[in-house]
């Protein structure tokens, strides 16, 4: 494959427009050449030695689906002349055609060619890979959202540790994990250029957040923590590596081509040689003062809106005022959901971490944040930060505030006249899958149907630990159990209450939700391999959702 390190992945997608992202071998004219006559250019730009492209394909034709090749400097770059795919496409539906949504998060790379995959059951891209790629006309996802863990800086593999080792002391911190921006290359390396994967965001386009596997396990979860990281002497270059990597590989395709245009770093970038002091000096910047940069984002495909919250820089983590969201950052949620409410039928705000939990774990949550800011007093406040840490209890419930201006702005955005059909709140992270339901009190029940999607993970291990205890954390005994805890804490109500109406399911999977008109269909599919030892997605779930 001529000069193309990595990709294409076709991220950003509207009617007439689309952007193709990849990584060279050294500094390159990159061009996309559709089919149907569309196309675009775009020189390289320089990080940290690696060579980037992104381009944005201009002519497109809404409610087409045209195919596509990569060319660098003229040359043929993709697809190679062996690949066993079909050819790659940009689909543009129309809101006729309805919109397919695909998600999940927590993907291990899948194993080298022949070798033993440690996780487990088949990964589930590239089982969707293989489907769709046995009926490139049959039915396929319009967006794949990813939400969190695309990569794993603290848990790599044994050729990543191995590659590492021969590159600097594994003795030294942080030991097997990765310490710099090559060697987060290579996790995106080991990660993208699995061929089915590499194929299949190829050809479906795709949104991302991270969570904290993407730069450390439960990445901000207090203000102690951060301190405790940032007395460490490799912590500072980690936590860069991993800003500068995630702009880099991930967040420049969430953004249209408007607000690249409008991006000051995207700028500054191009005009130097060598963009490595800018994307060094913005990942810095982000870390001093995380109000100064936005990673969430928001994307409307045709009557559907996509609000994607950062649910992991953004955080204020000082006790007398936690938050899942700096005042900034909540205020632009809010304008997002409410901003032309009656132009969407269906709102999506994904979320890399569940805002509606099992109850034992919610209550568990809210009664360590109380705990934690002095409820019951210094020791148990010393105590509640040793739980925190060692059980992760650091998702919207253990921002109690948070948790409930979410679900304010929920009732807000899904009542009264030109309310959405259907408000889906889509997360990962748990390793688990399933559906729950909110009922706010007073019977003050929006018009809107509203659930909370979870899906995880996409290749990840499930212990049986794990199982058992989310099974117990639905129960209506560990709802009691955690209303006794509830109350230790001295814990004011939820602003919701909320049921689990389906799941739990455990494994490999998939979610996706059709969306056409008002009315929304929800799939839960599983990876399994046939008798004939090919993967196939399996149903374990369908039901309509409005």
């Amino acid at each position: 494959m001529t000069g193309l390190h990595l990709g294409p992945l076709l991220r950003y997608t509207d009617g007439s427009r689309a952007t193709v992202w990849v990584e060279t071998d050294r500094p390159r004219t990159a061009e996309v050449r559709c089919a149907d006559g569309a196309g675009g250019t775009a020189r390289t730009f320089q990080v940290a030695g690696h060579h980037y492209a992104l381009v944005t394909v201009d002519g497109l034709t809404s409610g087409t689906s045209t195919e596509y090749e990569v060319l660098l400097d003229g040359e043929p770059a993709w697809p190679p002349p062996d690949s066993p795919f079909p050819p790659s496409v940009i689909s543009t539906p129309t809101e006729e055609d309805g919109l397919r949504v695909a998600f999940g998060s927590c993907r291990w790379a899948a194993p080298p060619s022949g070798g033993k995959d440690k996780v487990g059951g088949p990964d589930a891209l590239d089982t969707l890979a293989a489907r769709i790629a046995a009926n490139p006309r049959g039915e396929r996802p319009d967006v794949l959202l990813l939400l969190g863990d695309q990569v794993y800086a603290d848990e790599t593999s044994d050729a990543t540790r191995q590659w590492i080792a021969g590159r600097r002391d594994l003795n030294e911190e942080p030991g097997d994990q990765v310490a710099d921006y090559e060697e987060y290359t290579h996790l995106y390396y080991e990660s993208w250029r699995d061929p089915e994967v590499r194929w299949l965001l190829s050809t479906v386009p795709s949104c991302m957040i991270f969570d904290d596997h993407d730069v450390i396990d439960d990445w901000n979860t207090s203000a102690a923590w951060l301190a405790d990281m940032r007395a460490t002497d490799w912590w500072n270059e980690r936590l860069l590596s991993g800003l500068m990597s995630y702009w880099v590989y991930q967040q420049l395709g969430n953004l249209s081509p408007d607000e690249l245009a409008a991006d000051p770093l995207w700028a500054a970038v191009h005009e130097s040689p060598d963009g490595t002091g800018a994307v060094r000096a913005f990942a810095a910047r982000a870390d001093a003062d995380p109000t100064s940069v936005r990673w969430s984002y928001r994307r409307d495909f045709g009557r559907t809106r996509l609000v994607m919250v950062d649910s992991r820089a953004a955080r204020v983590l000082e006790e007398d005022r936690r938050a899942m969201l700096d005042p900034g950052e909540e205020a632009w949620l809010r304008e997002q959901v409410l901003d032309g409410r009656d132009s969407y039928d269906h709102l999506l705000i994904g979320t890399s971490l569940p805002w509606l939990l099992p109850h034992l774990v919610h209550d568990a949550e809210a009664w360590n944040a109380a705990m934690c800011a002095g409820e019951r007093g210094e020791k148990w406040a010393r105590r509640g930060e040793r739980i925190r840490r060692g059980a992760d209890l650091e998702h919207w419930a253990a921002f109690p505030a948070s948790f409930d201006a979410l679900a304010g702005l929920i009732a807000e955005a899904g009542t009264g006249p030109g309310a959405p059909a259907t408000i889906s709140v889509l997360s990962g992270d748990v390793h688990h899958a399933y559906v729950a339901e909110p009922s706010w009190a007073g019977g003050r029940t929006p018009d809107a149907h509203v659930a909370q999607l979870t899906c995880s993970p996409v290749h990840n291990s499930v212990p049986l630990s794990i199982r058992l205890g989310f099974r117990f954390g639905w129960s209506a005994l560990a709802r009691a159990l955690g209303r006794r805890v509830a109350r230790h804490g001295r814990c004011a109500p939820a602003a919701v209450s909320w049921r689990k109406t389906g799941g739990p399911w455990f494994g490999n999977q998939l979610m996706t939700l059709t969306l056409r008109g008002r009315s929304a269909r929800l799939r839960l599919e599983q990876t399994r391999t046939d008798r004939g030892g090919g993967l196939i997605l399996r149903t374990a779930m369908e039901r309509d959702l409005a």
